[in-house]
């Protein structure tokens, strides 16, 4: 209850302060490609039900509904704005909608891709799928992208066992610094 009162509060103070971010970004996307301005992808959440998660669209329309790095030129399918939006993480802001629609946390296991079989498998032999999916969460500080799956199932489930306020504060913090970086990001 306190974790949900938590990321309600700071995902309405985040919208408030990401006003103008959201807007450049939203414009930027609408100038340098055709097509919506939003990407809504399926996506595996708490109990494995699926919702749809917002993004900015990275990707030029008609592009597999893949995870990225399954495309053998993934390249080919960004719009020019895609990869700056990618690397800087803004392409991930609109799922603070999520976050106070309550599909997403602030913190936990990165939602799958609705055909991802083998993550949310393995996720569920685990238990994993009993957690909220987060923006972020403790296999995004310790890989993201580079992680193979079984990796991220064992990270998912240490935050699963050591889940705290504190962690999940510490989690936040270390998402900043990564997302500053450009830490551990591939396209």
């Amino acid at each position: 209850m306190m974790k949900r009162l938590f990321d309600l509060c700071l995902a309405l103070f985040a919208l408030l302060f990401l006003v103008l971010p959201f807007l450049v970004v939203a414009v930027m996307v609408r100038l340098t490609s055709s097509g919506p301005i939003l990407y809504w992808s399926d996506r595996v959440g708490w109990h494995n039900k699926i919702f749809k998660m917002p993004k900015f669209r990275t990707m030029r329309v008609n592009t597999p509904a893949v995870a990225t790095h399954l495309l053998t030129n993934p390249e080919q399918f960004l719009t020019p704005v895609g990869s700056f939006l990618r690397k800087s993480s803004l392409d991930e802001l609109p799922q603070l909608w999520s976050i106070i629609k309550g599909d997403m946390s602030f913190v936990g296991p990165r939602p799958a891709l609705f055909n991802q079989y083998d993550l949310v498998a393995l996720r569920t032999q685990y238990g994993v799928d009993k957690l909220v999916p987060g923006l972020t969460g403790w296999a995004q500080i310790n890989g993201r992208d580079e992680l193979p799956i079984p990796d991220k199932v064992k990270l998912d489930v240490d935050y699963m066992n050591n889940q705290s306020f504190w962690l999940d504060l510490k989690i936040i913090f270390l998402t900043f610094l990564k997302v500053l970086c450009r830490d551990g990001v591939q396209h």
